[in-house]
């Protein structure tokens, strides 16, 4: 089974939440949009998921009750 390894995590996560904030930051997040995409680049990183969708992928069932 091939383990899942978050990489350029942070990257994404910080741009996310950029494109969420109000006011929204075109600059701010068009800078982040460029680190997300050194990092890819950088990482050789062919494909994004998320935790939930690896876990799918690998059979594992979600755990229940958590937010």
């Amino acid at each position: 089974m091939e383990k899942a390894v978050a990489v350029c995590g942070q990257e994404a996560v910080d741009l996310l939440n950029c494109v969420a904030e109000s006011p929204y930051d075109n600059d701010k997040c068009l800078r982040l949009l460029q680190a997300l995409r050194d990092c890819a680049v950088k990482q050789n990183v062919k494909k994004f998921s998320l935790a939930d969708e690896a876990n799918k992928e690998a059979g594992v069932s979600p755990k229940k009750g958590l937010s």
